[in-house]
């Protein structure tokens, strides 16, 4: 994959007007599309198959005006005067006909309704209307303008009653579109300064934010444009925004640090440019994957509005690696020398005589001083902000939790005020009552059953739809939508469904909002075991194949899960308890959007394999290189300055959406830079090195027959690097094949080792031996198996990196296979690997004779023989004589 990248940034940099040209085109149309077609989100929360929604959708169909949408208009009397005063009652009769006359609008229902208990409060003073909505206007659906048809005739009635008050609110004002303010700009500019600092150059600072800006720009155009397609949720725009633009910033940074580093050194510009996007690039390709996986796993939760956000959420994450590998290298190339450093000035004087103060070594000596002491500070810390985590509470938004001055939110507070807080989240028990005879009878029954139950403020309603084969029963509970014990509520009336359905022959459900809201954070709940289940699994297999140990992904799991506790129980003091709330412009203590948690775990988990990877990987090149003294503490020097570079970048992104973030985003904003903060800077650059110093050795440990059998993820570009360094060797050779010191070895036998080749131009070749050890190096020749050890380059490739290009150029032949004649009559590229040469049938033997009888030219050189059989002078029979006297011979020992 390294090999890949490198020839897609050389063919970037020399492609750059093109590739810049391309992705501001595709950003143009885009953006041309949304700004002609806008954008159309859905904010309700469904879960398909769950009881409660499938008894709302039923409804909706039996009993529509139950089930419709509505605005409630909230009407407090003048002083010393009720609701049902003659002249108030006029004036609200004629405020519902002008009501009734707005095109969204199918019903209203004044505080008068002889079939509706509770639409009046105790004392008189204050009324409820219900305005029911038109099938398909929801709060996702209905405009501003819609909704300003309805405030503009509650201000006519409160001025046709002097001294009375009107608000609206209800779930058609619940819902709101996010927004960007300068609080977020802010974060950006916070971003560039860090750059700034980090890279030296303001030219190179700015490059990744342009990255960053464009995947940004990109995946919320796309979002936007796929709205009308797909049912998307608001918070997936915010969402991917806030990813796109952390990791897009950080995912440029490392190559863009990397680059700057090669410059220093020398190097080509147009050279380091490739190398550094394939070199860092790789890791960020490994970051990127590993963060898409764990948001695409968050449709485990099996909630489609949760899966979609996932999905467009890597969709960001994806655009954001795409554009690193190539925008990237072609902004480089318009920079082409201005990135390269400076010479650092020298010291004079009493300067001179100074050390020079590391930051990252003194930090990394501090903590591997006393390794244990260090765990156990970290570990009892980070375990005791974990506990608040315990009594997390999680719940769904609603009108309740929004701004204290917002208009909905006021008249929210209005209602629990007059009437009682469980009338902002009314429960709906419904079922079938068309088999019973006395259906009158069977919905008094329930009705008298819900109103012995403790929770339960009133039966508002309790009535059969008019063909009389559905009921509905409106129940209004003595606490609000999102309390612990509304949710109790929900639960006793579905205990009581089965004496329902046995004494009255009625199956029934609990739906409404509520209901689903309800439902929908406890499936959430319930997601969270198997998605931790699948995060941490998916953590020890990559890191595995990334740093061939056991215990660096132990290690780097259970820090995980210190980081994620941490985050939670924080977040828990913060907006569950208030503790320090009005440092992040939080009104008041409040539950937590539901799905935070199951988030935080997907896109912290794929952040924090970022930052091991980045560490901990420099300290495994120390430890392979030789260095068995001080690798940890020389990896953290060398890696610690753009994690933390990085890590700040992420944490003031997420943290300037915190402030104005709505009560769906602040949480989630707070939760993600609290936890990258504790992940980077506790975790894994002071629990982590601390951790690998008291393991020392040992913490590079794998079994043996592990090793031979994971295969190889190259996480670091090390095989660009290897390609790289081989790329003149051996130097002034024109050898076709050269390799040295190769070997291919089984988890149970050694199939050869020590073999040196050289096949010089025109020059064929025999291999001999043992069957397998001969087919095995035949196919490492023609690129289709990497050998175990040893350098090896054939045709000018560099395996097994660039085994892919010299596929292009190699056939490979199994003697036995009747395909063998017509392989040979037109074979691929330049060289032909043929095993069992003395197998072949007769057709195949002509067909490799004209082969060998062609004339080779400049444009069409004759090709490289390679043969394998059991027997060499067998073979060279098959070989003109003119080919034969220059053929080498190489006898492969048998398996050890």
């Amino acid at each position: 994959m390294s090999t890949f990248i490198h020839r897609l940034a050389l063919a970037s940099w020399a492609a750059r007007k093109r590739v810049i040209g391309a992705w501001l085109a595709v950003l143009v149309v885009l953006g041309g599309l949304v700004a002609l077609s806008g954008a159309r989100f859905d904010n309700e929360f469904r879960i398909p198959g769950a009881a409660s929604q499938e008894a709302l959708d039923q409804l909706r169909m039996t009993f529509p005006e139950a089930a419709m949408s509505s605005a409630t208009v909230v009407v407090l009397a003048p002083e010393g005067q009720r609701i049902t005063d003659p002249d108030v009652r006029a004036e609200l009769e004629a405020a519902a006909s002008d009501i009734e006359q707005v095109a969204w609008v199918d019903t209203v229902q004044l505080p008068y309704s002889e079939y509706v208990e509770g639409l009046l409060s105790e004392d008189g003073t204050a009324g409820l209307i219900t305005v029911r909505a038109t099938p398909g206007i929801t709060g996702s659906t209905i405009t501003d303008a819609d909704r300003e048809e309805l405030v503009a005739a509650a201000d006519a009635l409160a001025a046709a009653v002097p001294g009375s008050e009107v608000h609206v609110g209800g779930d058609l004002f619940s819902a709101s579109l996010p927004h960007l303010s300068v609080v977020e700009v802010i974060g950006v500019a916070v971003a560039i300064l860090v750059l700034f600092l980090t890279l030296g150059s303001f030219v190179a600072a700015l490059m990744p934010l342009a990255s960053a800006l464009v995947g940004a720009g990109l995946s919320t155009l796309l979002i936007m444009a796929a709205s009308h397609v797909f049912t998307i949720n608001s918070t997936t725009l915010m969402l991917a925004l806030m990813l796109a633009l952390a990791v897009g910033i950080d995912y440029s940074l490392l190559i863009v640090s990397r680059h700057r580093d090669q410059l220093a050194t020398g190097m080509d510009a147009r050279e380091s440019a490739a190398r550094a996007t394939a070199t860092a690039g790789s890791a960020v390709l490994f970051a990127g994957v590993t963060v898409i996986i764990a948001l695409i796993g968050l449709g485990i939760a099996g909630i489609p509005f949760l899966t979609t956000m996932g999905i467009f959420a890597a969709l960001a994450v994806a655009l954001e690696v795409a554009l690193a590998v190539t925008l990237l290298p072609a902004m480089l190339g318009f920079a082409g020398e201005r990135l390269r450093p400076a010479a650092p000035r020298a010291r004079r004087g009493w300067l001179a005589r100074l050390p020079r103060f590391n930051a990252s070594a003194w930090w990394v000596g501090v903590v591997t001083k006393v390794p244990a002491l260090t765990i156990a500070v970290v570990v009892l810390g980070l375990g005791a902000l974990t506990l608040p985590a315990q009594h997390l509470h999680l719940a769904l938004p609603n009108s309740g939790r929004n701004d204290p001055a917002a208009a909905d939110r006021v008249t929210f507070d209005v209602i629990a005020e007059r009437f009682g807080v469980g009338f902002n989240g009314p429960l709906v028990v419904t079922g079938s009552i068309v088999e019973s005879d006395d259906p009158m009878g069977v919905i008094g029954t329930i009705r008298d059953d819900i109103e012995a139950l403790p929770g339960v403020e009133l039966v508002a309603a309790a009535v059969p739809n008019p063909n009389v084969d559905t009921m509905m029963i409106q129940v209004i509970p003595t606490t609000g939508p999102d309390d612990p014990a509304t949710t109790e509520l929900v639960q006793q009336l579905r205990a009581l469904a089965p004496q329902w359905e046995a004494d009255l022959g009625v199956a029934t459900a609990v739906t409404g909002y509520t209901a689903v809201a309800i439902d929908v954070s406890d499936q959430l709940g319930a997601a969270l075991l198997p998605f931790g289940v699948f995060v941490m699994g998916l953590s020890l297999i990559l890191l595995t194949l990334v740093f061939r140990s056991v215990w660096v992904p132990v290690k780097a799991a259970l820090g995980y899960l210190l980081s994620v506790g941490a985050a939670f129980g924080i977040t828990t003091l913060v907006f569950n308890d208030g503790v320090g709330r009005q440092l992040i412009n939080l009104a008041e203590p409040q539950p937590i959007i539901s799905f935070l948690p199951i988030i935080l775990m997907g896109i912290l988990f794929g952040l924090a394999m970022d930052y091991e990877v980045f560490l901990t990987m420099r300290m495994r090149e120390e430890y392979v290189h030789g260095n068995h003294t001080d690798a940890v503490e020389q990896g953290f020097v060398h890696s610690a300055k753009v994690v933390v570079a990085a890590a700040l970048i992420m944490v003031s992104v997420f943290a300037f959406f915190i402030p104005e973030g709505d009560v769906t985003l602040k949480p989630i904003a707070f939760g993600l830079a609290l936890g990258v903060a504790i992940d980077a800077f506790v975790v894994r650059m002071t629990l982590g090195p601390a951790v690998m110093k008291l393991l020392g050795n040992h913490a590079w440990w794998l079994p043996r027959w592990l090793d031979r059998r994971l295969p190889v993820l190259d996480a670091e570009g090390e095989g660009i690097t290897h390609a790289l360094a081989l790329a003149d060797w051996p130097e002034g050779s024109t050898a076709v094949i050269h390799g040295e010191g190769l070997g291919a070895a089984t988890p149970r036998a050694t199939l050869f080792d020590g073999v040196d080749l050289d096949v010089q131009p025109g020059h064929s070749l025999v291999l001999t031996g043992e069957p397998r050890a001969r087919r095995a190096l035949l196919l490492a020749l023609a690129g289709r198996l990497t050998l175990t050890s040893g350098d090896l380059k054939v045709l000018g490739h560099v395996l097994p990196q660039q085994a892919g290009a010299l596929r292009r150029d190699a056939t490979f032949v199994d003697g036995a296979d009747d395909d063998a004649a017509r392989a040979l009559t037109d074979p691929v590229g330049e060289l032909v690997v043929i095993d069992d040469a003395d197998r072949l049938s007769s057709p195949a033997r002509e067909a490799l004779a004209a082969l060998l009888a062609r004339p080779g030219d400049a444009g069409d050189p004759a090709p490289t023989l390679v043969l394998g059989a059991a027997d060499a002078d067998g073979v060279r029979a098959l070989l003109p004589t003119r080919v034969r006297s220059t053929a080498d011979a190489v006898t492969l020992g048998g398996a050890a």
